[in-house]
């Protein structure tokens, strides 16, 4: 079944080209509060980071159908000798807008990686009482839930397209709470200056939370991993960006960029572009067929 791809250019807080109950999950991983390598000084102040928060899960709750799940990639940051709770607050802000808290899992990294610095060498240079900072390789993913869902609202076939491997579930372990991943490395060429999150993290949630042709929205889309995998799985996607120079990187990313095969040929990408001087976007559509290569 061909699916449809559509990426929005503008500010996730105002999702008004997406109907009310018209999404079945929701992936995402927002800008952490003034990370010194990825968002330093991009917020005012925590405030206005956790209101930016507020009126996107306003906007998520709005637009996903009723039962399903929101998927939230987060985590508590360390900015300038202040430990700030975004997992805390994050999960209150959900629950304020009517999700319910489901579930909360720990993703992991190799033990090798430190992509901030050894907060551990403090101790090592002044091994005395007081100087323990540990190293984090850590991250939270939080899972809600808007109200109940109705198993009996899918059909066989359906049910039947999108069954999990049980397998693939078990040999990585996806059952637990604690999910090992590889991170995406600084450098890798579609990430450039981009703080992304690994494919692996979406394909997981896109495989448990959602069926075959439905639609999946990432309101940070970033370099359009978690587009990239709904198309990959057969689900048609909804990114939000505000960055208007990542639209090329997107579209290479998710494989509407000339590439000769890449999923079903007859798949589709919309991009609207908002003007952003004005409130009301400018559809300036591009539905994008691949051709069937000779």
């Amino acid at each position: 079944m061909p699916t449809n791809h559509k990426l929005i250019i503008g500010n996730c807080m105002d999702m008004s080209e997406i109907p009310n109950d018209s999404v079945h999950l929701m992936v995402t991983s927002p800008p952490y509060f003034n990370a010194p390598f990825d968002y330093k000084g991009l917020f005012k102040n925590y405030d206005q980071y956790l209101g930016v928060l507020r009126n996107v899960a306003k906007e998520i709750f709005r637009v996903l159908t009723d039962g399903r799940i929101a998927v939230l990639n987060i985590d508590d940051m360390l900015v300038n000798g202040d430990k700030f709770p975004i997992v805390a607050d994050a999960i209150k802000i959900f629950q304020g807008v009517g999700f319910r808290y489901r579930d909360r899992i720990i993703w992991k990294k190799p033990d090798g990686y430190l992509r901030i610095s050894r907060r551990s060498g403090v101790m090592l240079q002044n091994p005395y009482p007081m100087y323990f900072y540990p190293d984090n390789l850590l991250e939270s993913i939080i899972i809600f839930q808007k109200g109940k869902f109705n198993y009996k609202s899918i059909s066989k076939s359906v049910r039947e397209k999108s069954k999990v491997d049980t397998k693939e579930f078990l040999d990585k372990k996806w059952y637990m709470t604690l999910w090992e991943m590889n991170n995406v490395m600084p450098g890798s060429p579609l990430e450039k200056n981009i703080a992304a999150f690994p494919e692996e993290l979406p394909y997981r949630a896109i495989k448990l939370f959602s069926y075959e042709g439905e639609t999946v929205l990432d309101p940070f889309a970033g370099s359009g991993t978690t587009m990239k995998m709904a198309r990959r799985l057969g689900r048609n996607s909804i990114g939000i960006e505000i960055k208007k120079e990542l639209v090329k990187t997107i579209k290479e990313k998710i494989g509407f960029n000339g590439q000769k095969k890449l999923c079903l040929e007859t798949d589709t990408f919309e991009l609207i572009t908002r003007k952003i001087l004005k409130n009301e976007p400018i559809k300036l559509m591009e539905n994008i067929q691949l051709k069937q290569e000779a």
